[in-house]
């Protein structure tokens, strides 16, 4: 290099080196699970509108959408089908060279009923969900009946006395006079000693139930009348107000009596027999269906009631939580007849 010549500039390349997972990739992966989620809830949104859109609207959505017809747009022996068209049949064919409109009936969508099919069903759930508890109930309380006379030396001798049935209108529950061991004095509408016990017991039981009670009385068909007019008729309906009152000084709340009624002979309980002593008897009913429905529990999760309405079906057979407890009150020891 000659001597007075200016030195050269040194160039420096810095290399800068970056570091991090996070810088490598960019960050495009968020952008991604931002799309997804997206994507997610666009469709989730789509299944809750279905389903919230009544079968009505869909069916109009539908055929809006729905091809209504098809034709060629050629004829002639030019054209596709060589001169024939499609007929109203689809299948066949027609020799004339006009075209004729092909309608196709659509089925109407399975999605989306507004959620009324949905509502209708659990309804139908609720509804045998609660007559199948209620049909426990009256079970149970045969069991406890029938179980606390045998129980009991006194009212052993008083079990033919008592009738239990499970009838289409509800638990019917009779008190039925026996040849020397009548309910009532002859002619009259108050309560033997024994008559009362027993319908005690049967108000131990009735008044841990919520159905309403239907109280009946009955005569046999021998001729009743007296001086004033008095007859069966009178008889049946004191007898049966005697039943209400024996059942609400055992602590039967008085609004559960939905009637009273004295039917005299008309409904005698041996057809063929009707001056027979049996025909004599009391009857409360529990009616079937008229129980408070059980309280709905606030729900933790959505669709959680409906679970256990579907489990109480799939289980009808086994004790519900909410079945029926009845603790018979202690029946003091006394003599029949006293």
């Amino acid at each position: 290099m000659a001597e007075g010549a200016p030195t050269p500039q040194s160039i420096i390349i810095k290399k800068v080196k970056k570091g991090g997972h996070a810088a490598h990739h960019g960050g495009a992966w968020k952008i991604a699970y931002a799309d997804f989620v997206t994507a997610m809830m666009a469709f989730f949104l789509l299944l809750w509108l279905l389903n919230s859109v009544t079968q009505e609207s869909l069916e109009g959505l539908s055929n809006y959408f729905a091809p209504v017809s098809v034709s060629a747009s050629t004829s002639g022996s030019g054209g596709v089908l060589g001169g024939k068209v499609m007929s109203v049949d689809g299948a066949g064919t027609s020799s004339s060279g006009q075209v004729s409109n092909v309608t196709m009936d659509l089925p109407p969508p399975k999605a989306g009923s507004g959620g009324e099919e949905s509502a209708e069903v659990t309804e139908d759930a609720a509804k045998k969900a609660l007559e199948q508890i209620e049909q426990e109930q009256f079970e149970e309380a045969q069991e406890k009946i029938e179980a606390s006379i045998k129980a009991s030396a006194e009212l052993e001798q008083l079990k033919d006395s008592l009738m239990i049935e499970n009838t289409p209108e509800g638990l019917r529950i009779q008190l039925i006079d026996q040849d020397g061991l009548p309910l009532f004095a002859s002619g009259g509408s108050v309560m033997l000693p024994h008559t009362r016990e027993l319908l005690k017991l049967v108000a131990g039981v009735v008044k841990s139930m919520p159905q309403q009670l239907s109280i009946s009385g009955y005569t046999d068909s021998v001729p009743f009348h007296t001086a004033t007019g008095y007859s069966n008729w009178e008889l049946s309906s004191d007898r049966a107000n005697a039943a209400r009152r024996g059942l609400m000084d055992a602590e039967v709340p008085e609004d559960r009596v939905s009637r009273v009624v004295g039917k005299a002979a008309t409904e005698p309980l041996l057809p063929d027999d009707p001056t027979n002593a049996r025909n004599r008897r009391l009857s409360i009913v529990l009616l079937r269906g008229t129980g408070e429905p059980m309280p709905e529990e606030p729900e933790a999760l959505p669709g959680l009631n409906a679970i256990k309405q579907q489990q109480l079906l799939d289980n009808a057979r086994q004790k519900s939580d909410s079945g029926l407890s009845i603790d018979l009150e202690p029946i003091p020891k006394q003599t029949i007849g006293e």
